[in-house]
């Protein structure tokens, strides 16, 4: 998967390229770079895709997280099932050994945890997943 700081240094590669044959060309070339420079804002800003690694940068999962998951998951915790917390040991006693493991169970739920999918969107999954990832790796830090 092709990560979105490189293709943001392809467009803003091309755009100064282009801009610098706008200076020779004239309109078609200013036009040009006018619209690799609003594809690249709209890559910045979510709203042509992007991949999971931008969304957790950008703190979306730690955001779908606190609005979706912690009211059961208090600080990687679990106030259901106790044994069942996103803690890195627990975790790795059920078998769920990364961000692809974890971003299945929140999109599709598992044992008495609905999915919640629909509910956290296009990418959401994968944000919260990579989110939890972290905290566990890191022991889920208390902010």
């Amino acid at each position: 998967m092709v990560s979105l700081p490189l293709v943001m240094a392809h467009i803003m590669q091309a755009c100064r390229a282009g801009a610098q044959r706008s200076q020779r060309q004239g309109i078609v070339a200013r036009a040009l770079g006018r619209l690799l420079a609003v594809a690249g804002l709209l890559l910045c800003l979510g709203l042509a895709g992007g991949d999971a690694a931008w969304a957790a940068s950008s703190g979306a999962g730690e955001q779908l997280f606190a609005q979706h998951c912690s009211g059961c998951h208090v600080n990687g915790d679990n106030i259901i099932r106790r044994s069942k917390t996103l803690k890195l040991a627990a975790l790795q006693r059920q078998g769920i050994e990364g961000v692809e493991a974890i971003a299945a169970i929140a999109a599709g739920g598992v044992g008495q945890m609905g999915g919640y999918g629909a509910a956290l969107g296009e990418g959401g999954a994968e944000a919260v997943a990579t989110y939890v990832w972290q905290q566990a790796q890191a022991g889920w830090p208390r902010g």
